[in-house]
């Protein structure tokens, strides 16, 4: 068990990862272009894979590899080549759900670190030993479970053996995320990686044979998304949390921008670390944690399970949409002459005032004084996403800080 939990920060690309690297990650967990749960997520080729691996290792962070799908006969091959070139590049660990591709990680790369995924339905002590007796060195706890449970998963457990859990994003609908939704309706399989968010959708409900019993629909003009659960926000739990003996706190969000990376990544970096300094600071920032997340794209908070089983407020029922603070304009990737150089995300224009966010957790109101295309040519606007660009700004960034825009300016 670790004095000091490690915060684990999805990435979906190279350029994520190093942003997460950047704003306060302790391990990325990332996904090769197979046998993972995110295949919409534009995921790591192998080169992409070493490059990050590599920049991450020069910051102390490490790197952990999801091959995390419920495998198919047809799979098997696959998995087998993929692990043999996974051995080469050396992530620190695999996580996996599927007992035949665990037992195909131990034969082909023993020395990687193997984690059982969420999706293994990982609720009690037991389980969590039959993984370590077959040699796993951490398990992620089902989403289903409470603080409670997880403290007395603790008290069972050798020492040295690390539970990871959930502690912000996204919550599915099914039970630790096997879901056939999306299967039933596109054909498209949520535990192969190809989910359709389905929970996501508006839905009417009628059970024609029980006339009388009525089941707690809400509904507005629109209909009801009844299956879409408010994101888990833990926030404001962190002393509960750093008390339960979780070694690893998970973020949730693989699709997601650089942005939103940056954004939780920072936040649950310094609420962290402003606990262990002394809880009375951490209590004292309160209101700075809340509003870093709430800048960030979420769909209302809950605590999920944490605190027992959720009720029927932990839903959003009469929209599927994102609440959203700010605009994502693009990371400093260098710096030339007074000019940062960025790939632009969303418009901006000449004259408009923006934040330069920085991982110390400073959010500096800069003007845009001038743009240049590659050629050097000046423009009144960026309107063209992913043209590389050269930006003046007000003040000067530094290599790494993002730059954004507030929504409502």
């Amino acid at each position: 068990m670790r004095d000091k939990p490690e915060l684990l920060i999805p990435a979906s690309s190279l350029e994520v990862l190093k942003i997460a690297v950047i704003f306060g990650a302790d391990a990325v967990y990332i996904g090769g272009e197979a046998f993972g749960l995110r295949a919409k997520a534009k995921n790591f080729s192998m080169e992409d894979m070493k490059e990050g691996i590599a920049f991450a290792h020069s910051h102390g962070v490490k790197v952990y590899v999801t091959a995390n799908i419920l495998a198919h006969n047809q799979d098997l091959p696959g998995v087998r080549e993929y692990f043999q070139e996974l051995k080469e590049i050396r992530p620190d660990a695999l996580i996996i759900s599927d007992p035949g591709i665990y037992m195909i990680a131990k034969e082909v790369c023993p020395e990687i670190e193997r984690h059982i995924s969420t999706q293994a339905n990982n609720t009690n002590y037991e389980t969590y030993l039959f993984w370590w007796n077959l040699g796993a060195k951490r398990v992620v706890s089902a989403r289903e479970l409470s603080l409670e449970e997880i403290r007395e998963i603790r008290a069972h457990i050798p020492d040295d053996m690390e539970i990871e859990t959930f502690i912000h994003g996204a919550m599915c609908i099914s039970y630790s995320g096997r879901c056939l939704l999306s299967n039933f309706f596109t054909g498209r399989d949520a535990n192969r990686g190809a989910c359709t968010h389905p929970c996501r959708w508006k839905y009417s409900i009628v059970e024609e044979t029980r006339p009388g019993e009525y089941m707690p629909v809400y509904e507005n003009e629109r209909g009801t998304y009844i299956f879409n659960s408010k994101d888990l926000c833990m926030i404001e739990h962190m002393d509960d949390i750093l008390a339960s003996g979780i070694d690893s706190l998970k973020i949730e969000g693989r699709m997601k921008t650089a942005l939103y990376v940056a954004t939780v990544a920072r936040t649950y970096r310094k609420a962290i670390d402003d606990y262990l300094e002394d809880p009375a600071k951490y209590r004292e920032n309160m209101s700075w944690y809340q509003e870093q997340i709430r800048s960030c794209t979420y769909r209302q908070f809950t605590t999920g399970f944490f605190y027992g089983k959720p009720d029927e407020t932990s839903q959003i029922y009469d929209n599927n949409t994102y609440e959203k603070g700010y605009t994502y304009l693009g990371i400093v990737w260098e710096l030339k002459d007074g000019l940062c150089r960025i790939e632009q995300r969303n418009k901006f224009s000449v004259g408009e005032t923006i934040e330069i966010m920085k991982p110390d957790g400073r959010n500096l109101s800069v003007k845009v004084e001038k743009i240049l295309n590659e050629e050097g040519k000046e423009q009144e606007s960026a309107p063209h996403p992913q043209q590389i660009l050269y930006v003046a700004l007000s003040q000067v960034p530094d290599k790494y800080d993002i730059l954004r825009r507030k929504e409502d300016e």
